[in-house]
This record gives C-alpha cells, structure tokens and sequence, in this order.
C-alpha cells in the first residue's frame, strides 16, 4: 500500500452512531486516549471520572466495573488491580511507611503472610500476629506505630470465623485504619462497611470471575479521602487490567449470586456427610457448629461460600492423604475457589502453624458447580482407597 492509503485508513472519517445497547456493556481498549483539544487536555484530571485522560486510569470499560463492584460491597469509590494480592500490596503500601506497623490475623492468606515478612520488611514496615478470636487481645497488641489491622473472614484455609464487631471496634476505638479480605463473602455473605471496616479488598480471581480463567483484584472504600490515597498509590505503582478481562467480570457478575447460592448449598451437604464419616475427624466450615466462630458467622451472614475444610483422622499421614487427594477424580488439585470445578489441596497445618489444636491433616475443599451426588460419589471412593 502506498503512504496515502495507510493515512486515510489510520484516519478514516466514519463513525458508529451513538445509541447501541445490548445486554453486555462495549469493551474499549486503550494505551492512548484522544483528547478533542489542547484544552481539554488540561483541563481533564485522572483522579476523577470528569473525563478520560490514559488507558492505565480507566475506560467506561473498567470505570463500569469499579462502579458496580462498589455497589457489590456496599462502597462508594473502587480501583481495579491485576490480582487479590496485589490488591493487598496496594493497601499496604498506600497507608504503611517506614516505623510503622500492620496487624496481620495468624490464619491469613499466606502471600499476605508472606508479603509482610519479605516486601514490607525491607521497607521498615514491622508486622505481627495477632489471634482473630480474640478481640480483647488484639485490642492489647495495639501501639502508636499501629497503622493498620487486616481482618479475614472467613479464614482461608481453617475457616475460623473471626469476632468482626469487636475486632473492628478495637482498631476504631484507638484510630486504626481496618481492612478486610473479603474474598469468601464476595459481598454476599454480609456487608462490611455496615460493621465499620474502612477498606474491603476482593479477589476477583474467585467468585466475580467464576470461571477460573482471570487474575483481577479490587480496593473499595467509603471514605474519599481515603480513596484518594489508595488511588494515588495505584497510579504510581502503574497498576492497571486489561480490558477483556474487565469484560469478563462484567459478564460473570449479574449471575454471582446464584452462584454463590448453588457453591453454598452443595458444600453444606458435603460436609455434612463428611462430617459422618470415620476417616473425618472434624468438619471446618463456618455453618457448622464444630467450626470456631460459628456463632460469629451466625449473627453477622446470610449465606456461606462453597469452602470447607476437613481433619482427617490423625492415623493417616501425610502420604495417605496426598494418596487420597490423587485418587479424587472429579476434583481436580489446584489453588483457588470460585470456579464451576471442584478443587481439593491437602495442608500440613503443624508444618504451617505449628498448632497443636489441629492434630491431624486438612484437606480444603472448593465446590465447583457439579452435582453434589456425583461429587459423594467421588469422594467416597477416595476414602475407601484412604482406609
């Protein structure tokens, strides 16, 4: 082609006409926004939605997807990341400083563990553990360098249900920022910001998605001042998604719910007849009665997320219940939860947490959207391999 015919097909003239709709929202994908003129170049500022500025900070695509994530949670201001745990990292790199100090609950999510010990560390950040069924305690274990306290409900991998009201009042009562791992709740099981938690992160990896198949994460808040740090610190840190994967939360979401509902229902009847099992020694899931927190998970939820987790009897070893997850046919071994397939992982939690309270080896369970009857099925014929 010669030059003149790249011009005129960079520069075309046409136009779609405005007035489309369809059930899903247009994607628009964009490094580099156009601007109409120099003056509204200037005039435009990316820390609100006055106007498009640079693909990085946002396009209707993500600006409509914030927008109804906040309305998921109960918030008023969102930013999108590429992953929960960077959504975690945002928090604390917006709010943290050198002589600081986080609060981190002893059953976190072990990157957010782990991010405190590498990555905060080497920033002057100090961090330490405090008991999630223990408010009074915590309460306690709060200083002046305290900046902020992460609460996790429900815990991801034993499932403890922590005592959100008053954990909240004890950071409140002293001036602490809270923030909340709300992935298992995916703003369904209860409202955060009723309870007075200040920031509410969400893995959309998991129940937003609901496929399995897209890496994105979320920071809302009420509060605009705080919102305006948070979204400064995502600015600097160049953070952004990509706008097919903002579309597919947008397509997953109307239908979150009913997922939920279904992922709920069949983990409830799976861990209760694990639960009647002899290989099961203990049935981790915040409904049940053998779950700590339960009367927690009571009085503040409506729902529960398709995750639970079981102590086999403490006969078998390691070795037995790796067999025994290998042998799981429609569950497959993967991290993550959320999606329409069942996932089983085997923990050492003496290895994990050195704790004697948990004798015994736990296997987490996701419940995908299979049939409860084919998933009994499975699990029953893993067990008669692990006896």
């Amino acid at each position: 082609m010669s030059d003149f015919d790249i011009t005129a097909l960079i520069h075309h003239p046409y136009r779609a006409p405005d007035g489309f709709l369809a059930p899903q929202a247009g994607v628009y994908k964009a490094s580099t926004v156009i601007f109409p003129n120099v003056a509204a170049m200037r005039s435009r500022d990316w820390r609100n939605r006055n106007g498009y500025t640079y693909g990085l900070h946002g396009t209707p695509t993500t600006f409509l997807l914030e927008e109804r994530l906040a309305a998921l949670e109960g918030g008023s201001h969102c930013v999108l990341v590429p992953s929960g745990l960077s959504a975690i990292a945002l928090v604390d790199l917006a709010l943290l400083a050198a002589g600081d100090e986080v609060l981190l609950p002893d059953n976190v999510y072990g990157p957010s563990r782990e991010l405190a010990r590498n990555e905060l560390l080497r920033l002057g950040i100090s961090h330490r553990f405090y008991d999630p069924m223990d408010a009074a305690g915590l309460a306690f274990m709060i200083t002046p360098a305290t900046k902020l306290v992460w609460l996790e409900a429900a815990g991801s991998v034993t499932m403890e249900f922590p005592d959100l009201v008053n954990l909240v009042a004890a950071a409140r009562a002293r001036g602490v920022t809270t923030a909340l791992d709300n992935t298992w709740g995916a703003g369904i099981a209860f409202k955060p910001f009723e309870l007075g938690i200040d920031i509410v992160m969400h893995a959309l990896t998991k129940f937003p998605s609901g496929g399995g198949d897209v890496l994105m994460g979320s920071v809302t808040t009420r509060d605009a001042a705080l919102h305006e740090r948070i979204k400064l610190t995502h600015m600097r840190l160049g953070l952004g998604v990509g706008a097919n994967d903002a579309e597919l939360v947008l397509r997953s979401l109307p239908s979150i719910a009913l997922r939920y509902a279904a992922h709920d229902a069949s983990a409830r009847e799976l861990a209760a007849w694990l639960g009647t099992r002899p290989e099961v020694a203990r049935v981790l899931h915040p409904a049940f009665d053998s779950c700590p927190g339960h009367a927690h998970w009571k009085s503040l939820c409506s729902a529960a997320a398709g995750l639970f987790s079981v102590m086999l009897d403490a006969r078998f070893g390691q070795a037995q219940v790796d067999a025994f997850v290998d042998a799981l046919q429609l569950f497959s071994i993967g991290y993550s939860w959320g999606g329409p397939m069942s996932l089983a992982v085997p923990y050492d939690l003496r290895a994990m947490r050195g704790d004697k309270a948990y004798a015994g080896t736990l296997v987490r369970f996701s419940i995908g959207l299979e049939s409860a009857a084919a998933l009994k099925a499975d699990l029953e014929q893993a067990l008669r391999r692990l006896a």
